[in-house]
């Protein structure tokens, strides 16, 4: 089985938490154990799983990033311009794997999934598989 999430992402980086989009699918198909593959489809946005409490850590997640990946590098060859966007999700990555058991993700007390957009405001899409 294979899902395809949508997210509208409103800001040029942000970081949105689709844990709950994720675990109610899983609950919907009834999947009691296993693991589930997130994938985003786009170069330019990633995934990561990461600290849902305090909305702080995201907010200094996104400024570290801006830090190491400036938006503006004189030596930047991409024509698009976006470059920066592309290191952001080559470090969190395109993808994460998650366990299931008892028909709930596997996900420490303080850990939520993440959709990172480095490139917005966009339509963007993920995926999801279980098996």
């Amino acid at each position: 089985m294979l899902k395809t999430f949508h997210v509208r992402t409103d800001h040029h980086d942000q970081m949105i938490d689709v844990t709950s989009q994720v675990q109610d699918w899983v609950r919907e198909e009834g999947v009691k154990d296993g693991v589930v593959i997130v994938s985003s489809m786009h170069t330019t946005a990633g995934l990561t799983v990461n600290e849902n409490a305090d909305p702080d850590v995201k907010t200094d997640m996104l400024r570290r990033f801006r830090e190491v990946y400036p938006w503006d590098h004189a030596e930047d060859k991409h024509a698009e311009g976006n470059t920066a966007a592309h290191m952001k999700t080559s470090t969190v990555g395109h993808a994460q794997t998650l366990i299931v058991e008892d028909g709930r993700l596997v996900l420490g007390t303080w850990q939520g999934l993440y959709f990172c957009e480095f490139d917005g405001p966009r339509s963007r899409k993920f995926v999801a598989k279980v098996l």
